[in-house]
């Protein structure tokens, strides 16, 4: 009962408050140990199976709103409960994994918990869910009106030609391929495919 209290006090400081009873339970049912880690820019959240006879260990990024770490974290306790499932014998975003998401998931999509317009996003991401809720542009457009910083830069809000800085490189913004923008590094002319809502800075491109 202790470890539960103390489950929920940590949860209330990352996820909506009436999803904390439920995320509180499943850490205690599924006994895994959550860790938030600094951002990563290649993930959001990441699960790992027991090893050595540890816990399950699931991580999460710090610097996420209370909508986008839940939906992160119920996306990798959703691997844990395939895991336990069918150990290694199906794909890890196959047919399995998804069915067990989009259940996990229901009970959350009240407004109780999320605003309608991500109800309404995630509804619709999650008829068929990606390996991750980034490739959504859709979602993830939603969702990055609730972030606490409200004065960041999206890649797909500069003009064709602008110079960004991202990770501590220049880039020059091309033109749109399908989904994600060709942008051209600055002394190397490499190109690379960024998503519309890179969070970037605009420089000078002398």
């Amino acid at each position: 009962m202790e470890q539960l209290e103390r489950n929920q006090s940590i949860l209330q400081k990352y996820i909506p408050e009436k999803a904390v009873p439920v995320i509180a339970e499943w850490i205690y049912k599924f006994d895994f140990k959550l860790k938030i880690k600094k951002n990563r820019s290649s993930k959001f959240g990441d699960y790992r199976p027991p090893v050595n006879g540890e816990n399950h260990l699931i991580t999460i990024n710090y610097g996420m709103n209370q909508y986008a770490f839940l939906i992160t974290l119920v996306h990798e306790i959703a691997h844990l409960s395939n895991y336990i499932k069918h150990k290694d014998m199906v794909k890890p975003h196959g047919e399995e994994w998804k069915l067990h998401y989009k259940l996990l998931m229901q009970q959350f999509l009240i407004p109780d918990i999320f605003p309608v317009d991500v109800i309404t996003a995630l509804r619709k991401y999650m008829n068929n869910p990606a390996a991750s809720s980034c490739t959504d542009i859709n979602l993830l457009r939603v969702l990055k009106k609730y972030d606490l910083r409200q004065n960041t830069i999206m890649l797909e809000d500069l003009p064709q030609g602008a110079a960004f800085q991202y990770n501590n490189r220049k880039f020059i913004k091309g033109e749109q391929s399908r989904k994600r923008f060709r942008c051209k590094e600055l002394g190397t002319n490499r190109l690379y495919l960024f998503n519309p809502l890179t969070e970037v800075t605009q420089v000078n491109s002398n």
